[in-house]
């Protein structure tokens, strides 16, 4: 795959991957979210997401915008995470040139009208309380507070509290847009079968009128956790939810690619280990799986699953089990090499299609500054050795730096304190 970076006056990167195919992708990306909001904030990276699509002088609401993209049978959407909001559409590569044009005239151009801002409380608001009745979709909240507090901006969720929709005005929104919507924070990729000479040249006059400005800042996180840590939100489900994990690497780390391993051992596919354990052996849960997610400056080894109320201490129990048994001995040439082959098959996989590639590119740059190849992802995945999973799980994998967030009809602390060793 090959990637053209180029970069207008003003900082804006643009990344153009041309591909053979029908389909053309156009994302803009910026490098900011949740966590570059203060607390009384919390809640309107997500908002500003939502206005974008409200309207803008040239399509003067909603109904236009969707129309317009409706009419491609385009696919199209936004989201907003902690560190990077973004606003893509996919289209037939017949429809590029709309595709662009619209996604563009929403970044640059909205207006977000009062009447707007007014109306779409109520959507957030029960856009809050669909994922209250989600468990499964909300405990990464308990357990992200639990592992950065809540008086970090990592620690608070992304949708904000609801005392914090209802007060948001427009001049929040516009002071939010000029401090975090700057061309040095701001990636434009489009991938697919296009003209190169005639996209470029249309996101230079589109986008080259932006004011340089500064990218935004953020609190650097650095954990000092010394002692194995529960938090529990008790609620009435008919499962319980919970999240054990330990804080991890950045980005870039030596070892981001032995922890890769590590965590597909443990909690990767359906032959992994926790599965095995925990779902096929003892039938303690339908789902449980672990990831790894990064920051800039920090990141975590999480697992996950739900459970029969009773069984959380057997589920607990067993997890931690599987955590002391990767500590103490290594892996087979054998289950590593699945491992690694599981990783790279699935990444290889997921970077097949345009919009696929666009995120990805995206992403690569707003994190890294630079498109990550696929080529040196895989490389990096070949070289981890069993001993360098072995050396990782000892590092991570450690009573002080245990940490466990559930949901669901709990309120002893201590008895489940007691659990976590390792």
């Amino acid at each position: 795959m090959q990637y053209n970076v180029h970069t207008l006056p003003n900082g804006l990167r643009v990344v153009l991957a041309p591909m053979p195919g029908n389909s053309t992708a156009v994302i803009v990306m910026s490098g900011t979210g949740s966590r570059y909001e203060d607390k009384r904030e919390n809640g309107l990276a997500h908002f500003l997401e939502h206005m974008f699509f409200k309207g803008t002088r040239r399509r003067p609401s909603a109904k236009a915008i969707s129309e317009e993209l409706d009419a491609l049978g385009a696919v199209y959407n936004a989201f907003t995470a902690k560190e990077r909001t973004a606003y893509f559409a996919k289209v037939s590569k017949q429809y590029l040139d709309t595709a662009l044009d619209v996604i563009s005239d929403i970044f640059l151009n909205s207006k977000l009208p009062e009447k707007e801002i007014t109306k779409e409380r109520g959507a957030i608001i029960q856009e809050v309380d669909m994922y209250e009745d989600m468990p499964m979709r909300t405990v990464d909240n308990v357990f992200d507070e639990l592992l950065f507090g809540a008086e970090h901006p990592l620690g608070r969720t992304i949708l904000g509290p609801k005392e914090n929709i209802r007060s948001f005005t427009r001049k929040d929104f516009s002071a939010y847009m000029k401090r975090n919507y700057t061309p040095l924070n701001t990636v434009v990729c489009i991938t697919g079968a296009f003209d190169e000479k005639k996209v470029l040249a249309k996101v230079r006059k589109e986008f080259g009128i932006l004011p340089h400005g500064n990218p935004p800042s953020c609190i650097t996180f650095a954990s000092e956790q010394n002692a194995p840590r529960i938090a529990i939100k008790e609620k009435k489900t008919d499962q319980t939810h919970f999240i054990l994990g330990v804080p991890a690497y950045p980005y870039l780390h030596k070892d981001e690619f032995a922890l890769a391993v590590l965590s597909t051992i443990l909690g990767g596919g359906m032959s992994s280990r926790l599965f095995l354990e925990v779902r096929e052996k003892r039938g303690l849960a339908y789902s449980v799986h672990s990831w790894v997610e990064r920051y800039p400056d920090t990141g975590y080894l999480a697992v996950q699953a739900g459970v029969e109320h009773g069984k959380l201490e057997k589920t607990v129990q067993t997890i931690l089990a599987e955590f002391k048994k990767i500590k103490k001995t290594n892996v087979s040439k054998q289950e590593l090499e699945k491992a690694k082959n599981y990783i790279k098959g699935t990444l290889t996989l997921s970077l097949e299609t345009s919009d696929e590639i666009a995120g990805h590119a995206a992403t690569s740059m707003i994190n890294l500054g630079r498109v990550r190849s696929l080529d040196e992802i895989l490389k990096g995945v070949d070289a981890v050795s069993a001993a360098d999973v072995a050396r990782v799980a000892r590092d991570l994998l450690r009573t002080d730096k245990l940490n466990l967030a559930i949901i669901g009809p709990h309120v002893d602390k201590e008895k489940f304190a007691s659990l976590l060793r390792v």
